[in-house]
């Protein structure tokens, strides 16, 4: 892919002039059309030789363009705060979100390739991360992001003498280092691993395209009339997504199923409930205490239906534990701010740190739950999170998290006397809405969708631990001795 960037591209200085007010003024136009519909993200990712021109050509698209509505991320190496997190989360963290152009220079493929070019990752390794970014890209792609990727290449020979002449200009010498002279004896195998990477990840969502370097007025404009091209192009496309043509799931032909089998009629009385709630809760606190725990983190969430007690239980998990190193996030319907990322993003920014735990009542199940059924996303939207929740949760188990997914099953009966308790209580009345009892009226859909949930997404790392909650102390303290069994294992 690499040998159209070795022919010796070149545009003379009268021709660049005279094109780029033309392309200065439609780039603005098209990049505050972009921000105006506000209907997707774009995300240039610049990768390429050392001395290439990367650096030249992104001042050029901030100098052309609006600098305000343009952020460019320069992610090498990860800082302390990063290192304590799955790798991805600091790339999330810089998504722009729809209307927003986001340029990373220095991005996912940057150290996975170095270490590659150094001899860090085996090939079969390297072949990993480059999956991990297609089904990452791809997510990116079907949440609607605009993804150019831009390799910007250079012969050797011409490297060496741009390397020669920046070192020989005091005004540029301090941008060439001794990495900078490491790499290029390197050249032969950055060729070929980045020759290998290009081929592997350049797809029809997000295409590579190899830019030569060896002339500024060349490389300048091709890549500016490339983000103008693509652009305009997804400017232009109809609004509405096409239909989903996504084979249906099977049809349960029977009523044997995991949420069925449930015992619902457990119960734990008063007497042993107040003896094994303090024990629970100090084995807990004591585990999360413990210095192994430091090397850790604990990610539980909790779904269940309406009135199943979540709170609850949510309630007695964070009395045993140190108010400095937990947090809880309820989650709601998704904000403006939200709603212009990727499904993901929310949840990815409250990812705990090593020694910290996040409770969330309520998670990103609900993409493949309440939006599913209330038909709030496609069904191609819905079909794809199973894959892409069950490859953000390997990550977060990656880099050591604990990952607990509780899940509340109460009977009809039950739900119905709860809400009816609630309706009844002053200090519980703001616990049911109308909604609730819309909710209930749907109880079939979402039990169909929560065994598909729990049929797809209960893995060996992150399994579905399913509780019967007719009882609320056998809940309570089943999900306290769930906690501390999982931790034990872990550390």
């Amino acid at each position: 892919m690499l040998e159209s960037a070795e022919v010796g591209h070149t545009i003379d200085k009268a021709t660049f002039e005279r094109e780029l007010p033309a392309l200065r003024e439609d780039l603005l136009g098209a990049q505050y059309e972009l921000l105006e519909k506000a209907r997707f993200p774009a995300m240039l990712l610049v990768n390429g030789l050392d001395a290439s021109g990367r650096g030249e050509t992104v001042n050029a698209l901030k100098e052309w363009m609006d600098p305000r509505h343009l952020r460019v991320h320069a992610l090498v190496e990860p800082s302390q705060e990063e290192r304590e997190r799955p790798e991805a989360w600091r790339f999330w963290r810089a998504l722009p979100p729809k209307g927003r152009i986001g340029i990373f220079f220095g991005n996912w493929y940057t150290l996975p390739l170095i270490a590659r070019v150094r001899g860090e990752l085996r090939a079969a390794e390297l072949d990993q991360h480059l999956d991990e970014i297609l089904r990452f890209e791809r997510m990116l792609a079907d949440e609607g992001a605009l993804i150019l990727k831009f390799w910007f290449h250079l012969p050797r020979k011409q490297q060496k003498k741009r390397l020669e002449k920046l070192e020989a200009d005091p005004a540029t010498r301090w941008r060439v280092t001794k990495r900078d002279w490491a790499h290029y004896r390197l050249y032969r195998q950055f060729r070929d691993v980045a020759e290998r990477t290009l081929r592997q990840t350049s797809t029809a969502h997000a295409p590579w395209i190899v830019v030569e370097g060896t002339d500024r007025y060349y490389r300048n404009l091709s890549v500016g009339k490339t983000l103008l091209g693509a652009l305009r192009h997804r400017l232009a496309e109809p609004e509405t997504p096409g239909p989903a043509t996504e084979p249906p799931l099977p049809e349960r032909i029977d009523q044997h199923n995991i949420i069925a089998r449930l015992d619902l009629s457990q119960k734990l009385d008063k007497a042993k409930y107040e003896k094994q709630l303090p024990e629970y809760q100090g084995r807990l606190a004591r585990l999360t205490r413990k210095k192994r725990f430091r090397d850790h983190s604990v990610i539980a969430l909790f779904e269940g239906v309406d009135a199943a007690g979540k709170g609850g239980a949510i309630r007695r998990v964070a009395n045993a534990l140190d108010i400095r190193h937990y947090d809880i996030y309820p989650i709601a319907a998704p904000t403006d701010e939200e709603r212009a990322q990727p499904y993901l993003w929310r949840f990815w920014r409250h990812v705990p740190a090593r020694g910290r735990i996040a409770i969330f009542d309520r998670s990103w199940y609900g993409r493949v739950l309440v939006e599913r059924v209330d038909n709030l996303c496609t069904e191609h939207d819905w079909m794809r999170a199973y894959s892409e929740i069950n490859d953000f949760e390997e990550q977060l188990v990656r880099a050591g998290a604990i990952v607990l997914k509780f899940w509340l099953q109460i009977s009809p009966e039950e739900q119905l006397r709860r809400f009816k308790e609630r309706e009844a209580t002053a200090h519980k009345r703001f616990k049911i809405t109308p909604e609730d009892w819309r909710n209930r009226e749907k109880r079939p859909l979402y039990e169909r969708a929560v065994l598909d949930m729990v049929d797809r997404t209960s893995t060996e790392i992150a399994p579905w631990q399913l509780i019967s909650a007719e009882d609320k102390r056998y809940a309570r303290i089943e999900v306290l001795k769930t906690l501390c069994e999982r931790i034990e294992t872990a550390i």
